[in-house]
Parts: C-alpha cells; sequence; structure tokens
C-alpha cells in the first residue's frame, strides 16, 4: 500500500482524552467534552500561553444541550462537533441539527451553525453560557483551580467581556447577530422548512500585553489561515514511503501528522519552529525532549533542528540562580509562561534542572553539520556550543572526576535530572534510591557524544588542533566510563554512580542511550545487547525500562518497568550502530505491533506486561498523546532499518539496510540529505538509491 507520510489524513477517530476532544495549535490548546461543553471543575478549557481565557461553555437550544452526534476532525487545530436537538413533544425525530466548527489559535473561532431538517417553519432560542477564570495551566492540570475567583463580566453590543483586574487580563467573546447579557450571548432564530441559520463566534484573549489578532478572522476562510498554509507547506515537504505493511505505512504517517501537529513558531521569529514536548499538557519547549524529536525528524525535517537549536541558544543560562538552577552555559529543562508556573520554576519562565540537554544541545548541533547545515547559522551557534561544553567541564562535574553529575540546587527542582526524571525513577537493583550528586550513564554517553560532534565541527573548519583535543577528551572519558560504570559479574553497566561513587547497579533500557553514543567498548556490548532483549528486559511489545529482575519493578510504574517508545528507538539504533541486527529488528517489529493497538499513534508510554500474559499492550493512564519523542520514534526506526548516516561534509552517504521481510518492498522517497532529495528502494533483490548529486557518494561501510 502507499500513503504520503504528510497527506493530513487521520487513520484513527477523535483526537481523546477521556471522553474530551482536544485541539492544538501552538502553544493554544482547547479541551472540551465531545459536545464541546467546557467545565471549570474538569481539566478542560481554552488555554493561551498556559492560561485558561476561557472555563465554562455551554451551549443550549430552548434551555437543552444538543445531543452530540460525532466529531469530525478537519486538521489539529479544527473540529467540527455535530449534534441534534431532543425531539419534540409527540415527535419522533430530532428537526434541529446543531454544528459547532470550532478552530484554535492565539483564541478561537468558532462557526455555529443550526439546520432545519423538517419542511416546517422553526423557531427556537440560543443561548451560549460563557466564564473565565485566568487559571494557570499547572492548577487546572492537578485540580487547585479555587472558588474564591473574582471576575468582572460586562455585556455589549453582541460582545461578552470577562475580566480579571489584579492579573490585568480579559477576554472578549463577540458573537455575529447575537445580543449579550450578563456572561451569555443570545439568538433568536427563526427557520423555514429545510431553512439554515448561522453565527460567527470570535474568542480574543487579552493577557496583559492587549488582545492579539484574531488567527482566523470571521468572514475569512479557515484554509487560508497561517496554521493552515505552514501545515500544507509541511505535508508537501514529507516523504513517502510504499509498503505491503500497513502497520508501517499507518504508523509514518501518523507520525507527520503529530509531528506538524506540535510545531510551535516563535512570533518574533516566525520562521522558527520548535516542537512541542506533548499534547495537550506540555505544549512548551523542553530541552532533552525538543533536541532528541528534532535527532530523530531530521530524514524529514532539518529546520525543526536549527529552530531548537536557536530558540534553546537565545535561553542558555548566563548567571548562577539557585531557584531556576541557572548556570552559565546550561540549556534550559522547561520553558512555560502561566503565574503558576513561573513560581514552579523559581522565578522564571526558564528551569534549568536537567543534566541531558547541554550534552544533547552540541551533539544535535554535530549531527546537523552531518545532514547539511548553512555554514552561516553553524558559526552562528558555534559559541554556544563551547559555552555549553564550558558548562559540562565545570558545573555539571564539580568534583572533576571527569563525570557529568547532578544535584538540585532548590527543593521545589527535580531530583532526578536525567530523561528518567521521576523521583524514583533511578534506583539499586534492590530498589533502594541513591544519595545525590548522581552520574548517570546516558549522560556520560551523551557528554562523549558531544566531545566527538565539536571534534567533527572543528575538523570541518579546518582547526584540528581543536579536533585533536576534544577526540581525546572524548577517549578519556569513554576509558573512565568503562572502568567505573561496567558490572562484570552482572554483565551490564551501572545505571550512575551515588554521591560516593558506587555503582547504582539496577539492569535499565539506560544501557541502550550507552550503546546509540558509542561510548560502550566492543568487548561489552554483547552482553548488553543480550540483556535488552532477555526475558526480563524485553516484553515482547518493546523493552522496559527496567528489567523484572529488580527490586523497584512495577509494570505501570512511570519510569520503573514501563515501555517507551522513544526509549525503544535509542535503543534499536544503538544495537544497529554495534551490529546486532536481529536484536534491534525485534525491538522495531515490537514496538510497531504495539501501535496497531493505539491507532497507529504511539503514546508517550505503556505498561510493560508482558506479550505472552497480554495480548495486546495495557495503556499508561496518564500517557500523553500525541507526544514528540513518541511520534518522532517511527522516524528513527526507519533510519535504523535503512541503516541511514549521512556525513555532507565528507561528501559521503552510507546506506546498508537490514529490513524485515515483512515490510518489504519498501520504497521511501524525499528523504532530504544536503541539497539532494533522495528515495530509497529496498526489496527482496536488494537495495538502490537514486538522487544523489555530485556532492555525495554512496558508501556501504
Amino acid at each position: 500500500m502507499t500513503h504520503p507520510w504528510g497527506d493530513g489524513a487521520d487513520t484513527t477517530g477523535p483526537r481523546t482524552i477521556g471522553a474530551g476532544v482536544t485541539l492544538v495549535e501552538g502553544s493554544t490548546f482547547c479541551i472540551s467534552d465531545v459536545g464541546g461543553s467546557i467545565s471549570p471543575n474538569r481539566p478542560e478549557g481554552l488555554f493561551v500561553r498556559d492560561t485558561r481565557v476561557l472555563s465554562h461553555w455551554r451551549l443550549t437550544v430552548d434551555g437543552t444541550e444538543p445531543q452530540p452526534l460525532t466529531v469530525r476532525y478537519d486538521d489539529p487545530y479544527s473540529a467540527t462537533l455535530l449534534a441534534r436537538t431532543a425531539p419534540r413533544a409527540g415527535i419522533a425525530d430530532s428537526t434541529a441539527l446543531v454544528i459547532v466548527a470550532r478552530h484554535v489559535g492565539d483564541g478561537m473561532r468558532e462557526d455555529l451553525t443550526v439546520r432545519n431538517l423538517s419542511g416546517a417553519p422553526l423557531e427556537c432560542t440560543i443561548v451560549l453560557e460563557l466564564d473565565a477564570d485566568f487559571a494557570d495551566l499547572f492548577e487546572v492540570k492537578e485540580g487547585r483551580t479555587g472558588h474564591d475567583v473574582v471576575t468582572a463580566a460586562r455585556a455589549m453590543d453582541g460582545a461578552v467581556e470577562i475580566q480579571r483586574d489584579e492579573l490585568d487580563m480579559a477576554v472578549t467573546v463577540i458573537g455575529s447577530n447575537g445580543r449579550a447579557t450578563g456572561r451569555e450571548l443570545h439568538w433568536d432564530v427563526k427557520l423555514p422548512g429545510r431553512g439554515e441559520w448561522s453565527s460567527c463566534i470570535e474568542y480574543l484573549p487579552a493577557l496583559g500585553t492587549g488582545a492579539a489578532p484574531p488567527r482566523y478572522p470571521c468572514g475569512t476562510p479557515v484554509n487560508r489561515s497561517a496554521p493552515a498554509q505552514r501545515l500544507r507547506e509541511w505535508y508537501a515537504n514529507s516523504p513517502t514511503v510504499q509498503t505491503d505493511d500497513e502497520t508501517l505505512a499507518a504508523v509514518l504517517q501518523r507520525t507527520v501528522t503529530d509531528l506538524g501537529a506540535l510545531r510551535i513558531f516563535d512570533p518574533d521569529h516566525p520562521e522558527r519552529s520548535v516542537v512541542a514536548a506533548g499534547a495537550p499538557w506540555f505544549m512548551a519547549l523542553f530541552g532533552r525532549d525538543s533536541l532528541l524529536t528534532s535527532w530523530m525528524v531530521l530524514p524529514l525535517d532539518r529546520r525543526l533542528a536549527v529552530g531548537t537549536l536557536q530558540s534553546l541558544a537565545g535561553l542558555q543560562g548566563a548567571e548562577v540562580h539557585a531557584a531556576t538552577e541557572e548556570q552559565p552555559g546550561r540549556i534550559p529543562h522547561e520553558v512555560r509562561f502561566g503565574r503558576a508556573a513561573t513560581l514552579l520554576l523559581g522565578g522564571g519562565t526558564a528551569y534549568y534542572g536537567t543534566a541531558d540537554a547541554t550534552p544533547l544541545f552540541v551533539m544535535l548541533l554535530g549531527e546537523l553539520q552531518r545532514w547539511g547545515l548553512d555554514a552561516g547559522i553553524r558559526d552562528e551557534l558555534l559559541p554556544h556550543a563551547d559555552r555549553a561544553l564550558e558548562w559540562i567541564e565545570h558545573y555539571g562535574d564539580v568534583d572533576g572526576d571527569g563525570f557529568v553529575e547532578y544535584e538540585r540546587a532548590a527543593e521545589h527542582g527535580l531530583a532526578n535530572q536525567g530523561w528518567k526524571d521521576s523521583w524514583d525513577g533511578v534506583n539499586f537493583a534492590d530498589g533502594t534510591l541513591p544519595e545525590a550528586p548522581i552520574a548517570l550513564a546516558e549522560v556520560q554517553g551523551y557528554v562523549y557524544a558531544a566531545y566527538r560532534a565539536r571534534a567533527t565541527l572543528a575538523a570541518g573548519s579546518g582547526d584540528h588542533a581543536t579536533a585533536e583535543r576534544w577526540r581525546a577528551k572524548a577517549l578519556q572519558l569513554k576509558t573512565a566510563f568503562n572502568e567505573a560504570f561496567w558490572l562484570p559479574e552482572q554483565g551490564w553497566f551501572a545505571i550512575g554512580l551515588d554521591r560516593d561513587k558506587r555503582p547504582i547497579d539496577a539492569l535499565t533500557s539506560n544501557i541502550g542511550h550507552c550503546l546509540w553514543t558509542g561510548i560502550i567498548d566492543d568487548d561489552k556490548a554483547e552482553r548488553v545487547a543480550d540483556h535488552l532483549l532477555s526475558p526480563e528486559m524485553f516484553s515482547g511489545w518493546g523493552i522496559r525500562t527496567l528489567a523484572t529482575s529488580m527490586g523497584a519493578y512495577n509494570p505501570v510504574s512511570y519510569h520503573n518497568g514501563s515501555i517507551w517508545p522513544h526509549d525503544n528507538a535509542i535503543c534499536a539504533a544503538g544495537l544497529m550502530r554495534y551490529g546486532y541486527t536481529e536484536h534491534a529488528n525485534r525491538v522495531v517489529s515490537a514496538v510497531l505491533d504495539a501501535s496497531t493497538r493505539f491507532g497507529y499513534r504511539l503514546p508517550e508510554l505503556f505498561c510493560g506486561f508482558d506479550r505472552v500474559e497480554f495480548d495486546i499492550p495495557v495503556p499508561y493512564p496518564t500517557s500523553c498523546s500525541p507526544q514528540a519523542w513518541a511520534a518522532a520514534a517511527p522516524l528513527l526506526f526507519l533510519r535504523t532499518l535503512l541503516r541511514l548516516e549521512p556525513s555532507v561534509p565528507e561528501g559521503v552517504l552510507s546506506v546498508a539496510p537490514v529490513v524485515p521481510a515483512r515490510y518489504l518492498p519498501l520504497r521511501v522517497s524525499g528523504l532530504r540529505v544536503g541539497s539532494d532529495v533522495l528515495t530509497v528502494s529496498v526489496d527482496t533483490e536488494g537495495w538502490q538509491v537514486r538522487g544523489l548529486s555530485g556532492d555525495l557518494r554512496r558508501t556501504e561501510d
């Protein structure tokens, strides 16, 4: 079957959270029930810049809410909600269809339509109840919204304005042809038989800076809006895949659709886009998440990596600030704008408590150079990479032992600052928790890869002395890591070292990240690979975060036995790097099999129960979906199967596909490497690459 990755067509039903519906555009999102209603007592609302600007929405026709029929999704930011009015007394069927076409982005627009389904005249009164509490996103998500919030409402000509004066925030709701009273808009509708009536409603928030211009002005076709144009461009530039395997085709199609929806555009730099961590509660720039996602997306689009690096460079730490854990050269963990978020982040919009985002920044810059990077952008970002390396060598390695450690500087900060950042995400084999400062295994791998990336960047510009310096540091770190972290009796690497430099001896998926970065000595790789695919680690649906034999194992935990698609994608890439092709292919196929049970959309994580016990993957109850690095994981799977490794500066492209027979024949078109647009074809007879210019030559080394 053939699918364009980015035709925008849905392969699943409505995007739901529980029984609700979510629409996303940039950092704006709206959560409602399937009828469109919003309640202040549930985690629902219209959110702009981490603030709930609409906390109550209830539509009635003659005093009764219409009965929901279905939801049609047009784009990630648009949906059409269909409902019917209750049948009138003595009549079996409803005579009126109520249509709400909802579009979110810096506010919201709704096109409200009532259609008379009968031949008789119809009269009705429509009332739209509204309210706003301007609660912070975290307050809503965690159920901490107060009941003593005071807001003021003002009814104007066809509009309602709701204000929260102490915050200097307001939202204005304008309904065409309507009249306003209190916090309601009213319409008296008279329709002839088969007639139709409509009104356009605009929701215009003003969050201390004046009302933003409406993204979809009434009277303007939504398909001409900036979000629609950006999505069309995204889909048009996306590769296509041909395969007889329905699962691979569908999951890649879903990948492109979800990544297009998760992009955020900087209003000060409209050409710059980054990918948000996940919908709906993490529609913000995250250091680790955005960097790893951008890496995985490189075969599809290099602009996300550029935008992510530029945006994070602009937020790079400049001073020591304990409350936010900012330090010179450090790359932030999370960026937020809401009030409660500012308190949680120590008084600023950026929180820096992560040990891995800083080396990942340098890694991504080096990888982007391999795929093709404009020299001007490289030179702009290189000083930021050097500042990141200074943080690694000084603030990241306070005790000078060559390893990067973390220990939170503020009580409200994250206790664990690697990707397993839950409070109990790092533990010994017996389940006890280590004391900080902690040096994580995968962080040392990222630092090793960052050193090598900086060496490659230096060599590309002819600075061979600098290149040799960073190569030497990388080798020194690799030697030290294999001595300090290796557990010869167990045959795996410790997840970390505690404050006393004792190995934290749990068997975890983190060692797969170490394979990915290349920090593991060749003579130890086989035992690591076999452990990752052992019954204790591999569930049949993927690699668990923690082995079943460990004291803290729990298949329904967040980080101690669950399965994360992005983690598996990195492990598979690491296994393939060391030549364990069968191991890698088993991981890829297992996670893709799991995707079929999630409508081909891989969630943030799912439970770690064994496939033999349950023949379906068990969902994790609060998993984000779509979530950025889960959405991007299939792209890294595909790159792993193709063994696609470019080096534009050296003018070479390494391709050596090892694709399971179930996915054959496989043809991927539209892969962008440097200035070339490539097509890779694989079948039972072999493989070939088309589209290479004179700037790139193929190698199978």
